[in-house]
């Protein structure tokens, strides 16, 4: 792939990613449904797989709520039709009527759908440790 196409591609994958980040904080069921493709599977911070239908329910039950989303650290790895994405994000909301605030790593693979899209079809979060300064 030339670098001219690449950047293209990284463009696009930059700009998915904000349509996610702007879907997860309005709980944009329709735009969640557009960027997860119907394979998805996720693996939560505690080990849990997420499928999609599960992540568009909870956000369409306000089951989960995010009010902020902060990124960075962003990296973008560009595989063929594929895109590897590892950002840090600060996020503060409330998950089943309880405070979900924390510092996660989020690693999203991006494919191209059978339309044409970018679509994330393997996601992972890892929660940050909070390492004791002190020590």
């Amino acid at each position: 792939m030339n670098k001219t196409v690449n950047k293209t591609v990284e463009t696009q994958i930059i700009e998915a990613e904000e349509r996610l980040r702007l879907a997860m904080l309005a709980s944009d069921v329709s735009t969640l449904d557009e960027l997860l493709a119907p394979e998805l599977i996720a693996t939560s911070h505690l080990g849990e797989i997420i499928r999609k239908q599960d992540d568009l329910a909870a956000h369409k039950s306000g089951l989960i709520k995010i009010h902020e989303l902060n990124p960075s650290e962003q990296q973008i790895q560009l595989h063929g039709e594929v895109a590897i994405v590892l950002v840090r994000m600060q996020i503060s909301g409330v998950y089943n009527g309880n405070p979900a605030n924390g510092d996660f790593r989020f690693t999203r693979v991006w494919a191209i759908s059978p339309n044409g899209t970018w679509q994330i079809v393997v996601a992972h979060i890892g929660m940050v440790a909070q390492l004791d300064k002190g020590v």
